[in-house]
């Protein structure tokens, strides 16, 4: 069995590495238990029934015994944009044609693990490996919003030991620190015909222009901690706390362009250079309840909120004197609110289902982009946990967002960040599906 648990480890260690990116509420995965995601990931901080409380709140591997869990989630999100008037800065240099980009959502497999050992009757230690944010777009060379955005990809892969402690018979505390690794890649097209007939380039010059292409990629490591307290009112009610600080990334990386035209190869702009952005992925605090009604319902709620006011523009530094390249975000501080319930049908099998609301963290639709097309979404979840022995249990979980057709509408004027990117407007029918599998080991 330990070799075993060595190839699982090995395996979804190489997932985690060779992972791309998904579309999330902003860009925040929450997606780090399956067994917590039938409930729609209620009572999170106090459930602590499996492994996977390392995330959600530490404190609750007090509770727990030795186990090794490896989940894997598939989640597939569609946006689609439909165009309502969008425009260069100067309709009379042309139309920005009619592809209206497709399904914009990309497909990922976001994987996880832990590994708990018990130290002591009171104590215990934890490591989990998990992707806490990533987003991921993409759309055709020729949509109408290629100037704003064509591919974004961002991952982050999360090492997080952690320690616990049972202070006394009904609280407990837990503390872990996180070394984070972040990697993205952003690209887009240029608007040479609009920059040439700007210039004074003759007609029979800029009508005939093809559009360049950027793409930007560049990464780093960050650090970070959390923290938590688990109160056990009894063996089957208890209510947790738990918070996850921010972690501050400053990226380095390039940027290269491909078909510039020659008239505009000596503009520092269009020029491959070094770059550098700083990155604030926000902190999280959360309060959940657990309870166990009966010896066979359990019913739980969770309250998390993240602070992405922090997020308030994307900057790009240039190395060569280049301009800035900007894009306001000017997002708010948004919270989630979730239900769940929880039937112990037998000894073997576990009933879970749940509901949620997660708020937008997007301000207004002047600071929506494609890169991230969010929207506020309903969550329905549904799940399965069966024991197979002692040692051997699974966990399937599925869910749907219902997401709020999101509204975008960046203007361009000829001093703002898209005075070369153009007037998009329009509207997203966004959805969320998700299907999860998770495996624990009792040794």
């Amino acid at each position: 069995m330990k070799k075993l648990r060595f190839k699982l480890w090995a395996v979804f260690t190489i997932l985690i590495l060779s992972y791309g990116s998904v579309y999330g509420a902003g860009f925040q995965l929450i997606e780090q238990s399956v067994s917590g995601l039938g409930n729609a990931y209620a009572g999170g901080s106090a459930s602590a029934e499996d492994a996977t409380t390392i995330f959600f709140n530490p404190a609750g591997m007090t509770r727990l015994n030795n186990q090794f869990i490896a989940g894997i989630h598939f989640i597939s999100p569609s946006a689609k944009f439909h165009d309502e008037g969008s425009s260069r800065i100067n309709p009379l240099i042309g139309s920005l044609g009619s592809n209206n980009g497709g399904d914009g959502g990309v497909s990922k497999f976001v994987p996880n693990i832990y590994y708990l050992r018990k130290l002591s009757d009171k104590s215990a230690f934890g490591l989990g490996i998990n992707v806490p944010f990533g987003l991921g777009t993409e759309y055709p060379s020729d949509w109408i919003g290629r100037y704003h955005a064509i591919k974004s990809d961002m991952m982050t892969i999360n090492i997080n030991p952690s320690f616990a402690y049972r202070i006394t018979d009904k609280l407990s505390f837990g503390f872990g620190v996180s070394a984070q690794y972040i990697k993205a890649e952003l690209s887009s097209a240029v608007d040479q015909k609009l920059i040439l007939a700007s210039n004074g380039a003759p007609v029979g010059v800029w009508s005939v222009a093809t559009d360049a292409y950027s793409s930007l990629e560049g990464d780093a490591w960050g650090y970070g901690y959390n923290a938590g307290l688990l109160y056990e009112f009894s063996k089957d009610t208890r209510f947790g706390l738990s918070y996850r600080s921010r972690v501050q990334q400053s990226l380095k990386g390039d940027v290269k362009f491909s078909n510039v035209h020659p008239l505009l190869a000596s503009n520092l702009n269009l020029q491959n250079r070094s770059v550098t952005a700083d990155v604030d992925l926000p902190d999280t605090a959360s309060a959940s309840f657990y309870s166990k009604i009966t010896p066979k319902l359990a019913v739980m709620a969770d309250v998390s909120w993240t602070k992405w006011s922090r997020f308030k523009e994307l900057r790009v530094k240039s190395s060569n004197g280049a301009s800035d390249i900007l894009t306001t975000e000017n997002w708010d501080d948004n919270y989630r609110y979730s239900l769940g319930l929880s039937y112990y049908a037998t000894d073997k099998r576990t009933y879970r289902f749940g509901i949620a609301y997660d708020e937008t963290p997007v301000t207004s639709p002047e600071y929506r982009t494609p890169r991230i097309p969010d929207g506020s979404r309903k969550w329905i979840s549904a799940g399965l946990g069966y024991k197979f022995s002692d040692k051997v249990s699974l966990d399937l979980g599925a869910a749907y967002l219902f997401v709020n057709d999101p509204k975008i509408n960046q203007v361009a004027t000829t001093t703002n960040e898209n005075a070369t990117r153009g007037n998009l407007k329009g509207t997203y029918d966004c959805n969320v599906k998700i299907l999860s599998a998770q495996l624990n080991y009792n040794f």
